[in-house]
């Protein structure tokens, strides 16, 4: 389906155009439109890949989709919501929505001590189109609900008054046309090394490049449904990888890591002889199967038999090996009769090179046969249901190639032994499964958060949230002797639904591994142990205890803390504690998509110690649409993202709050007026003794919003307590006093600056680095300032490289509210 029906609001009355549109061979030319899944009639609505409706009446709102088939099969398209308005109705109500934000500690805005505050905002959704928007099929803009005008209020706060922007009016506008990207990194499962320069397709077109450290950048085309992407090796060393990768719709950039399947070193047949090769040997297990090559079964491209030697490269992806699930291809997905998306269970996944021994020619095959030891198969149900499939690289969809049925055979003289065996041809396609549709599926609701807080208004949309599913062996669930499947989601505002395989008679049929990812930055899950604690996990009891939650650290406090492990446990409609999530049935994804977050879900968390950022002009940065054009942005372009950080060093005993305040420098517009604050907290240097650096983000100079002019901004760093400002960068000095004007440094507890234009470097203290992801641009500009070189990335603080301003600090620092009462209170230039 390269053409979907997009979502339209109408007002009753007026009329409304839905298209979609199916490629294929032969070229699809039948379509069906349903209607909350109910076929309309061809002959009432004289509809082929468009669908007019006129006179719109309130009963006729839903969702509507088409469906286009041919003899070699059909496809569904994904649906799109209809509102129908009455008249005089609103699609925009003027009043904006409820959105807390938390200001800084010194700033309690009641009697609770409670931080946050109602900045407001416009939902994105669409509004009403006017009469002449008929045709529905083009690439317009559109008109949403956004943001019609703000107003700045004062907050008291510590003896001062703290700016904020709260919007004040909601309106019809064009809708924003924010960038969709994937980014991320290519390298091998097994040891890491990069895909260097290897080829990006997008469907059959190439894209482009990896780099040399196997980075890639890919921007989503509009109506995209299904990200179906191709990294191929031009050195031959690994298989080809089609994966299907998630994006955010909303805009930004979403970053993955992929993982490709190094080839197996080839050996050498005679093709004049019948040769065996096994699928799955490896590790010391029993093989899963065999490929069986007849003489004669080696063809060239014209078809002539090939009677030579062969260099025959088969790899086989072992799901009884938990590590291999991340470098499998596509999703384990199908069409099937009725064109609806269905997933697979696999039980193998093999990639085959054949070549001619001298010249290297790539060969082709005639019928040759899979054989599949029966013995593998834990599941009985499975044994009349198992294919055999190759994959679609363009579409990333699996496609039947025939059924794999019992037949006798042996192992060896001792042994007698059942396989499932199916014939193929290889032609064009080098990548084969062996599956079995699954049926038993439901949705597992997973919410991230960007603290242990769990606040509602505190989600992180953008987080990729991965599912793996596993067969648990029987009485061992942290034991799994295979992975089925896998699946990844991206977090919208009310969290992400995964589908997974559940089982309603044996809640440990199957169980799911489930880890969050944001910007490349592993979130933690909520512990099981010592206690578990219901209200933390976010699914109350006895529903929980059904589900087994796990943390991956339950047993040994050495692991990671980033996944967990669950019995997806089919919720029994008869009993009211399993109706309210986390699991859904399949038919249910509705209802798991907008269950309100007071319903069971399952959480990760951004582990931020003692890290704050307050802006003046609210900003969600997992949310571009939720961007405000203003003088006072953070951020003044939502379709670039720069971000930059001073390296503080400070000698004292212990670790210091630092804080950066951000105002206008030499705008006119904004001189002397707050942009935002940042609080972070110094890190230890393992290696110096009484000595800890701080990686501070500033706002970066640069063009505000308009693009007219530059500003400079005023960035003052205040260490936390009594510190004396002991040194500065030289170079950092010499730049500033060449660029003026020069920015005061009278005051010694502290370092004021004009921030450069220029993004300088690690030998000046300063990190600047620009990306489509604002927390992705932020945490690489961390691992540089961390590490204090140019290009490195660490987690370990080196407080003496690359530094900007030292500080010395006494023992005791001053009360938090008391310095940053001071602070607030402080003149513009301290």
């Amino acid at each position: 389906m390269v053409l979907h029906p997009k979502a339209k609001v109408r007002v009753a009355g007026q009329e409304v155009t839905f298209c979609c549109k199916a490629s294929g061979t032969p070229v699809p030319k039948k379509y069906y439109w349903y209607h909350n899944g109910t076929m309309l009639e061809r002959k009432v609505h004289r509809y082929g890949s468009r669908l007019t409706l006129r006179g719109l009446a309130p009963e006729q709102a839903g969702t509507y989709h088409c469906k286009a088939s041919t003899e070699a099969g059909a496809i569904k398209s994904a649906p799109a919501q209809l509102t129908v308005l009455a008249q005089g109705q609103q699609s925009c109500k003027p009043e904006p929505e409820p959105s807390l934000v938390e200001l800084p500690s010194e700033c309690p805005q009641d009697a609770t001590g409670s931080r946050y505050y109602n900045v407001g905002r416009c939902p994105p959704t669409p509004c009403a189109g006017g009469p002449g928007d008929r045709s529905g099929c083009g690439a317009e803009a559109g008109r949403c609900c956004g943001v019609r005008r703000m107003e700045m209020r004062e907050i008291p706060c510590a003896g001062s008054l703290l700016p904020i922007k709260v919007v004040a009016e909601c309106g019809c506008g064009p809708c924003a046309q924010p960038r969709v990207l994937v980014q991320g990194r290519v390298t091998a499962a097994d040891t890491g090394e990069p895909l260097r320069f290897g080829q990006i397709f997008l469907g059959g077109r190439k894209v482009g490049f990896t780099g040399y450290k196997g980075s890639f950048t890919i921007e989503v085309p509009p109506d995209t449904q299904r990200l179906v992407v191709r990294f191929v090796d031009r050195q031959q060393k690994f298989v080809d990888a089609v994966k299907v990768l998630p994006f955010n719709r909303r805009g930004g950039a979403v970053y993955q890591e992929v993982k490709m399947l190094r080839k197996k070193e080839p050996v050498e047949l005679d093709g004049n002889r019948s040769n065996a090769i096994p699928l799955g040997e490896a590790s010391g297990r029993e093989p899963i199967g065999e490929l069986v090559l007849p003489t004669g079964a080696f063809l060239r491209p014209s078809g002539e038999v090939f009677k030579g030697m062969v260099k025959a490269s088969v790899t086989f992806l072992d799901p009884r090996d938990m590590a291999t699930a991340s470098a499998a291809s596509s999703d384990l997905s199908f069409a099937d009769a009725e064109g609806e998306i269905v997933p697979l269970r696999t039980y193998g996944m093999f990639a085959v090179d054949f070549r001619e021994g001298e010249s290297g020619a790539a060969l082709q095959t005639g019928p040759v046969e899979v054989r599949m030891d029966a013995g593998q198969v834990w599941m009985p149900e499975h044994l009349q249901k198992m294919k055999l499939w190759s994959l679609n690289p363009e579409t990333g969809l699996w496609e039947e190639e025939g059924v794999l049925r019992p037949a006798g055979g042996s192992r060896g003289k001792r042994e007698e032994r059942t396989f499932l065996v199916g014939n193929l041809e290889i032609r064009e396609r080098r990548l084969f499964n062996l599956d079995v549709p699954e049926d038993r599926r439901c949705f597992v609701k997973v919410r991230a958060y960007s603290n242990e807080k769990f606040n509602p208004y505190e989600q992180l949309e953008g987080v990729v949230i991965s599912l793996i599913n596993l067969e648990p062996q029987p009485g061992y669930p942290a034991n799994p002797r295979a992975w089925g499947r896998f699946d990844s989601v991206v977090t919208g505002p009310n969290g992400a639904c995964l589908p997974a395989f559940c089982d309603s008679q044996r809640p440990d049929a199957y169980s799911a591994y489930v880890t969050a990812t944001l910007g490349g930055e592993e979130l933690e899950a909520v512990a099981s142990s010592p206690k578990l604690n219901p209200n933390a996990v976010g699914v109350s009891q006895p529903y929980l205890g059904k589900l087994g939650y796990r943390r991956l650290d339950h047993d040994d406090p050495n692991l990671k803390k980033t996944a967990f492990q669950i019995n997806v446990a089919k919720p029994d409609p008869n009993n009211v504690d399993e109706t309210n999530g986390p699991i859904y049935p399949y038919r249910s994804l509705e209802e798991c998509e907008e269950a309100p977050v007071s319903a069971n879900h399952l959480r990760f968390y951004r582990v931020e110690v003692d890290k704050y950022e307050y802006n003046v002009v609210p900003f969600k940065e997992s949310d571009l649409t939720s961007w405000t054009g203003d003088y006072l942005s953070w951020w003044p372009n939502p379709q670039e993202f720069r971000a930059c950080f001073i390296k503080v060093q400070i000698e004292g005993p212990q670790e210091y709050m630092v804080r950066s305040r951000n105002v206008g420098g030499s705008h006119p517009r904004t001189r002397g007026q707050l942009y935002g604050l940042r609080d972070t907290r110094s890190v230890r240097d393992m290696l110096l003794e009484n000595t800890s650096g701080a990686c501070v983000e500033f706002k970066c100079s640069g063009m505000l919003f308009d693009q007219s002019l530059v500003d400079r901004t005023l960035v003052s760093i205040i260490p936390q307590g009594s510190c004396q400002r002991t040194a500065i960068n030289s170079l950092l000095r010499e730049y500033l006093n060449r660029h003026p004007p020069v920015a005061e440094n009278n005051h010694t507890a502290a370092f004021t600056m004009l921030a450069p234009v220029d993004p300088l470097g690690h030998n000046y203290g300063i990190y600047t680095v620009t990306d489509q992801n604002p927390r992705l641009a932020k945490e690489i500009a961390i691992g540089r300032c961390f590490d204090g070189t140019s290009d490195g990335f660490s987690r370990e603080m080196k407080a003496d490289t690359g530094t900007a301003v030292t500080f010395t600090c006494q023992e005791r620092p001053a009360g938090r509210e008391s310095f940053f009462q001071r602070l607030l209170t402080a003149p513009a230039e301290a």
